[in-house]
């Protein structure tokens, strides 16, 4: 994939259709230890390990409407191709983490590309699922928490317009933020 926000946008599906009502997407960048380390971890169902190890190979996809599934096989790639690592824990009835780790440095460093668009698009098409969004670098940090919104809504929707608007502004003046601010902001 061109960017790793889309193996995001895939992971955080499967997280999706495996029933999970919690998915925790931490993004951490340190320019420091040259590294950015991706976690998608949520509630659903789980695997088996031999689960686990069927989702990694590309010829293998639980989707009747193909014959394989590369989401994961490529994130997998994308990762360990910069000299980093991939993992995938998981337990059935418990949940699944996949955390991928890149050396930012490295000539096929795949940009992170539009993030925060991911997670707004995440929120919008799943309105009943809760996602908490984390995202760091070396001079600061941001969490945003459906559950928290939530409170404060009342029982308005989180798909309501206003409300990914508002959603949309918090990740971008954040995001400015923690790259230093709008005329320092770096895109990975």
């Amino acid at each position: 994939m061109r960017e790793l926000s889309l193996n995001v946008m895939d992971v955080a599906q499967n997280s999706v259709r495996a029933q999970a009502s919690l998915v925790r997407i931490t993004v951490t960048e340190s320019d420091r230890e040259d590294n950015l380390t991706i976690s998608i971890s949520d509630n659903g169902c789980g695997m088996t390990d031999e689960q686990v190890q069927q989702v990694i190979d590309p010829f293998f996809t639980t989707r009747t409407t193909r014959k394989v599934g590369l989401g994961v096989p490529l994130f997998k790639l994308s990762a360990e191709q910069t000299g980093g690592s991939f993992s995938i824990e998981s337990k059935v009835g418990e949940g699944t983490t996949t955390t991928a780790s890149y050396v930012k440095s490295s000539v096929d460093m795949t940009p992170l590309g539009d993030i925060n668009s991911t997670v707004k698009i995440l929120i919008q098409c799943n309105p009943d699922i809760d996602f908490i969004f984390t995202h760091s670098t070396d001079l600061d940090g941001f969490t945003l928490d459906t559950r928290e919104l939530r409170e404060v809504l009342e029982g308005v929707s989180l798909d309501t317009p206003d409300v990914l608007e508002w959603i949309g502004q918090f990740l971008e003046e954040n995001t400015q933020n923690i790259y230093g601010g709008a005329e320092n902001e770096i895109i990975s």
